[in-house]
C-alpha cells in the first residue's frame, strides 16, 4: 500500500527519471542550504561505506550504541518494507506524518532541480537528525562514497569501509582498485578510518594509499584489529575481538548468521573504539545477541512461504547479489554440511536477480552445494522503489546460467511459492532415484534485496 510519503517520492522520481545520480552538485547544495545546512548540525557522525557488509556494520554499531544506553540516529538504504525504515530517529523509524511533511517542504525545489529521491531523502534525514536529540548519527553511504549524497559531513568522528567487491561497476569503475578509491572518498584528515580485511590486495592497497594521502589514520582488519572464532565445542561459542591499546573482548556468536558477520561486528567494534564510543564488554555482549538486520541470512519461521514446505524444512532469506555475497553463502552452506554430518540435507535455491548484476559471479561459489534451483522473476511492484532499478533477468536466463555452472536440476518458475514447491519435490525425487530417504532440507531464497522485499511483503 502506498503511503503519503511514497506518493511525494513518486512525484519526485517522475521528474528525475530512473537514472542513478552521483555527485554533490549545486542543486543538492541548494536544498541543504534551504534546510539550514543540517549536515553541519548533526550529533557525532559514524560514516560507513563499502560494497558488502556496510548495512550490517551499521546494524552492529546501532546495537552497540543502544546497549550502552545511548540514542542513535541511523540512515540506511535500501528499505525492505517501508521507506520510513531508512531514517531512524533515536531508535524509532520516522513517522509518516513527519516524513511526509519534510518531503513536501523539499518537493518544489527538488522537482524544479530534478533532484533524485535519494538526494532528497538524505537531506531530509539530515534535517530530522539535526532537530531531534541523539548521541550519535550512524550514516550508511548509498553508492560509492566520494560522490555520494551522504558525503557532505565534513567532520565525522570515525569512518569505516567494509569489504570491497564488484557492484555498480558501470558507475563506480571497472576494477576493485578504482572502486576502492571511490569508497575511500569518505575519509577525512585526522579522522580514523577502520577498514575491513580485504580479500583483494588491489582494493587493500588502494584504501591504504588513500588513507595516507588524506592523512586519515587507518585501522586495518587483520593488522590493527582482529576477530577470531572461539572453539565451537565450547559451552558458549562466540568470538574474540582484539583492538589497539591491548583491547580484548570475548563475545557471543552474533544473532546475524554467518562467519562474515563476525567481521562486520569487528568492523563496528573497531569504529566505535576509534571514536571513543565503545561500550563496556557486558553491553557489547548484549548487543551481539540483540542485533537485527533483515534479509541477511534470515530464517523465516512463519508465513505463507514456510507453510508450503513439508515439516522439517527450513526457509532462509538473503538479499546477496554479487560475488562476495555468493562466497558468504557458500561458506554458510559449508557450515550447514558440517552440522549435518554424514547425511547432508538438500539445499534448494530460489533465485531472482536484477538485470544489471552478474549472475555467474554470484552463483559460481554456491553452485556446488545446490541440490535443485528454481529461478523466478522479481515482482514489478518490488522493483518500483526509490532507486528505480528497472528490469530483472528472465527466469529462463537464470536457469540456463545455473545449469551451465553445474546445477543439473535447474528450471524456471512463475513465482516464489511455486518455485519452493517445485524445488522441494525435485529434491525428494533425486533422493528416491538414488535409493535414499528424502531428508527435510533447506530452501534459500536469494539473489536480490528486491526479491527479499517481495518475500517479506507477502509474508506479512
Amino acid at each position: 500500500m502506498t503511503n503519503r510519503a511514497d506518493a511525494v517520492l513518486d512525484r519526485i522520481r517522475r521528474h528525475h527519471g530512473p537514472r542513478i545520480t552521483l555527485g554533490i552538485g549545486p542543486a543538492y547544495r541548494a536544498l541543504l542550504e534551504h534546510l539550514g545546512n543540517p549536515q553541519n548540525r548533526l550529533p557525532p557522525v559514524l560514516h560507513v561505506a563499502g560494497t558488502n557488509g556496510k548495512g550490517s556494520t551499521c546494524a552492529f554499531a546501532r546495537a552497540l550504541i543502544e546497549a550502552a544506553g545511548l540514542k542513535a540516529h541511523v540512515y540506511t538504504s535500501p528499505h525492505l518494507l517501508r521507506v520510513h525504515e531508512r531514517i531512524v530517529l533515536a531508535g524509532t523509524p520516522i513517522g509518516d506524518d513527519e516524513l511526509t511533511q519534510r518531503l513536501e517542504a523539499c518537493e518544489s525545489l527538488a522537482v524544479a532541480s530534478a533532484l533524485s529521491p535519494f538526494e532528497v531523502l538524505t537531506a531530509v534525514a539530515f534535517h530530522a537528525f539535526a532537530e531531534h536529540p541523539a548521541d550519535v548519527a550512524i550514516i550508511e553511504v548509498g553508492l560509492g562514497g566520494r560522490l555520494d549524497a551522504t558525503n557532505v559531513v565534513d567532520h565525522p568522528v570515525a569512518t569505516a569501509i567494509a569489504r570491497i567487491s564488484f557492484d555498480h561497476s558501470d558507475v563506480l569503475g571497472p576494477t576493485l582498485g578504482v572502486i576502492a578509491r571511490e569508497k575511500a572518498g569518505i575519509m577525512r584528515a585526522g579522522v580514523p578510518c577502520c577498514l575491513a580485511p580485504q580479500p583483494s590486495e588491489e582494493a587493500r592497497a588502494a584504501l591504504l594509499h588513500a588513507a595516507e594521502e588524506q592523512n586519515a589514520p587507518a585501522w586495518l582488519g587483520g593488522r590493527d584489529w582482529q576477530v577470531q572464532a572461539t572453539d565451537p565445542h565450547d559451552s558458549s561459542p562466540g568470538f574474540t575481538f582484539t583492538g589497539p591499546e591491548g583491547l580484548r573482548l570475548t563475545l557471543p556468536t552474533p544473532a546475524l548468521v554467518g562467519a562474515h558477520q563476525r567481521l562486520n561486528a569487528g568492523l563496528a567494534l573497531a569504529m566505535l573504539q576509534a571514536a571513543g564510543l565503545l561500550p563496556p564488554e557486558a553491553a557489547a555482549r548484549e548487543a551481539m545477541r540483540k542485533v537485527r538486520w533483515p534479509a541477511r541470512l534470515q530464517r523465516l519461521d512463519s508465513g505463507p512461504f514456510v507453510n508450503v514446505t513439508p515439516p522439517g524444512w527450513e526457509i532462509w532469506l538473503d538479499g546477496g547479489h554479487n560475488d562476495s555475497a555468493g562466497e558468504a553463502l557458500a561458506a554458510q552452506a559449508t557450515v550447514w554440511q558440517a552440522e549435518d554430518g554424514a547425511n547432508p540435507r538438500p539445499l534448494a535455491v530460489v533465485w531472482g536477480m536484477l538485470a544489471r548484476k552478474n549472475p555467474e559471479e554470484f552463483l559460481a561459489p554456491l553452485a556446488p552445494f545446490i541440490t535443485a534451483l528454481r529461478a523466478v522473476p522479481i515482482a514489478p511492484e518490488a522493483l518500483h522503489v526509490i532507486e528505480g532499478e528497472g528490469q530483472c533477468f528472465s527466469p529462463d536466463a537464470l536457469a540456463s546460467q545455473a545449469y551451465a555452472l553445474g546445477v543439473s536440476d535447474s528450471a524456471s518458475a512463475s513465482d516464489t511459492p511455486r518455485a519452493i514447491l517445485s524445488a522441494v519435490v525435485a529434491c525428494a525425487g533425486q533422493a528416491a532415484r538414488a535409493g535414499r530417504q528424502a531428508l527435510p532440507g533447506r530452501v534459500l531464497i536469494t539473489g536480490s534485496l528486491y526479491l527479499a522485499r517481495d518475500v517479506l511483503q507477502r509474508g506479512r
